[in-house]
C-alpha cells in the first residue's frame, strides 16, 4: 500500500505544480482537498459538495470526485444518474474524460462506483490505471475528494496524496471518538509532514457546542499524538439541510442565506484566506458564529 500511496502522492504533486494545461492556456495549480470522516452519517458528502459549489461561486474551476469506492452517493445528492462512473474507468472501459459530468451548479463531478463492493480495495493494476487518469483533472483549480468513511486502504492513499485533509465530525460521542481515531491513524501511518489536517464540526446546535467539540479533538490530538489540527469552524444544525437532501439539491443553492450556507461560505473564505465581500458586519457575525473570534 505504501508504494501505491506514494505513486498517488507523486501524481497529486504534479497536479499541484505549475504546468501548462491543454485547452485552458497559461498555467494552473490544482489544490487537492480530501474530505473524510471516522464514521459514516456525519454529513461528509453533503459538505464536500457544498464546499465545491462555494468555491465555484468564487470563480474557481472545481471537480468533486466521489472516491467512496463501493458506496458512492455524490451523484445521488445532486439528483444525477451517471451513465459511466469510476467502475468503468478502473476496468479500462472508459477514460476520466468520458466519465466526468458537468452540473448546473458550476462544478463537475466524477461519480463513484456505488454497488460494486469488489473494487472497494483496488488491485495494484487498477490503482495504476486510476492514478494515470488523474492527470486529466489537472485543469481544475480545486479538486475535492470525497472518501469513504473510516480508514481503509484507499482512504489512506488519498490522505497521503492530498495538500490538506478535512475531517468531519458531529457532536455525537461516537463521531468524536471516531474523528480522533482517524486522526491517530493518519498521524501514525502517513509520512507527510506537509499535510494539513483540519476539522469541521457539523450539525452543531450552538457556537459553544461546536467549539467544545473542536477543542476536545484538537487538544487530545496535540497532547497525545503531537499533531496539529486546525479548527475550520462549524456547520449549524439547520432544517434547510434535510429539506435539501430530500430535494436532491445542494443546500447552498436551495437557500444561500440559510445559516448552514453561510457557514460553508465562511469556511471556504478561511481556506482561501479571503474576506467576505458583504462587509465587516457580516464578517464579524460569521466569525463569532463559527467560534473563530
Amino acid at each position: 500500500m505504501i508504494d501505491q500511496a506514494e505513486d498517488l502522492r507523486k501524481m497529486m504533486k504534479e497536479m499541484s505544480g505549475n504546468e501548462a494545461v491543454k485547452g485552458y492556456g497559461g498555467h494552473r495549480k490544482t489544490r487537492v482537498i480530501t474530505v473524510s470522516s471516522g464514521k459514516g452519517g456525519v454529513g461528509k458528502t453533503n459538505l464536500a459538495i457544498n464546499l465545491g459549489i462555494a468555491y465555484a461561486q468564487l470563480g474557481k474551476r472545481v471537480v468533486v470526485m466521489d472516491a467512496d469506492l463501493g458506496l458512492a452517493n455524490v451523484n445521488v445528492c445532486l439528483g444525477i444518474i451517471p451513465k459511466y462512473n469510476l467502475f468503468h474507468l478502473i476496468k479500462k472501459q472508459k477514460t476520466m474524460k468520458d466519465i466526468i459530468i458537468d452540473t448546473k451548479y458550476g462544478i463537475q463531478i466524477v461519480a463513484g462506483a456505488s454497488g460494486f463492493s469488489k473494487i472497494a480495495n483496488l488491485s495494484d493494476a487498477e490503482r495504476d490505471i486510476f492514478i494515470s487518469e488523474l492527470d486529466t483533472l489537472s485543469y481544475a483549480d480545486i479538486l475535492i475528494i470525497d472518501t469513504g468513511a473510516g480508514v481503509g486502504q484507499n482512504v489512506l492513499s488519498f490522505v497521503v496524496a492530498s495538500d490538506e485533509v478535512i475531517i468531519v465530525t458531529t457532536p455525537e460521542p461516537t463521531a468524536i471518538t471516531d474523528a480522533y481515531g482517524i486522526i491517530k491513524i493518519i498521524a501514525t501511518e502517513v509520512n507527510n509532514p506537509a499535510l494539513e489536517l483540519k476539522l469541521i464540526v457539523n450539525r452543531a446546535t450552538s457556537v459553544i457546542e461546536g467549539r467544545k467539540v473542536a477543542e476536545r479533538v484538537i487538544n487530545i490530538a496535540n497532547q497525545f499524538l503531537n499533531v496539529k489540527v486546525d479548527n475550520l469552524g462549524i456547520i449549524y444544525e439547520d432544517i434547510i439541510i434535510p429539506q435539501s437532501v430530500r430535494k436532491q439539491m445542494p443546500f447552498i443553492i436551495n437557500d444561500p442565506k440559510a445559516k448552514a450556507s453561510q457557514c460553508v461560505k465562511h469556511i471556504v473564505s478561511r481556506l482561501e484566506g479571503v474576506e467576505f465581500k458583504e462587509g465587516g458586519g457580516l464578517k464579524n457575525f460569521l466569525a463569532k458564529m463559527m467560534g473563530t473570534k
